[in-house]
């Protein structure tokens, strides 16, 4: 499979199988992300898209391969020392705290830059959610669908991550709260993020991620560029059903 150098790689899965007592879901997974990179990971509902995300963050532990990130191994390390190397995820469903205010929810998750990055501060992501500075005292089970989600992203980001986890990020919005999400993506792609994304809009991935793999019962079966996703409409009928 195609994909950066080992050397400059930033986040490296080989072989990667894991499932849920003795149901595998994941057999032999394959993925590579390098500093700064986008990559979209795509397949139908069922496939192994977010059990595959939850052994990555520790929060399920593999039984075979190997989670490589930063040169570090963190196969089957703890989701809390996982999170601690700087990778954020941007859970499905959003799990905000119904009892926090956006402001509480951005103090208590904050931690410092890695390697003299520009941090991302309260302030600085009040900036990048206009919305969420409207609404900075409201708790979060006060907010709206979309409120939330952009306050997952925002909580993510104050971690300061060096690889930021979205699974599926646009799901359920309405179009215009989409469209800010996919806005804001697409900001994080120009400051240089480093991001692994889960989206069933595949065109609008397209135009965020540089590459993509797409996997299908638990292996990954192609890995390529947009360009190459885009041109061949063949790959989103057989693995996507689009």
């Amino acid at each position: 499979m195609s994909g950066p150098a080992v050397a400059s790689q930033l986040l490296r899965v080989e072989g990667l199988c894991s499932g849920y007592g003795r149901s595998q879901v994941l057999f032999g997974m394959e993925l590579q992300i390098g500093p700064g990179e986008i990559v979209g990971l795509l397949g139908r509902n069922g496939m192994g898209k977010t059990t595959f995300v939850r052994s990555v963050m520790g929060l399920i532990k593999p039984t075979q391969g190997q989670v490589v990130f930063g040169g570090l191994s963190m196969t089957g390390m703890a989701a809390h020392r996982v999170a601690r190397q700087g990778i954020a995820l941007v859970p499905e469903g959003r799990q905000v705290f119904g009892n926090l205010s956006v402001l509480e929810h951005l103090t208590a998750f904050r931690r410092p830059a890695i390697g003299g990055a520009q941090a991302w501060t309260p302030d600085r992501l009040f900036g990048l959610f206009p919305r969420l500075a409207e609404r900075r005292t409201h708790l979060g089970g006060q907010l709206s669908g979309g409120e939330q989600q952009m306050l997952a992203i925002a909580r993510a980001l104050v971690t300061n991550p060096r690889l930021l986890i979205l699974d599926e990020a646009t799901e359920g919005l309405a179009p215009l709260v989409r469209e800010e999400v996919w806005n804001v993506l697409n900001t994080l792609r120009q400051a240089g993020h480093a991001m692994l994304v889960i989206d069933k809009y595949v065109q609008r991935l397209i135009g965020v991620a540089d590459r993509h793999v797409i996997i299908e019962k638990g292996r990954a079966v192609w890995s390529g560029s947009s360009d190459q996703l885009d041109a061949d409409r063949s790959l989103w009928a057989r693995y996507l059903g689009l």
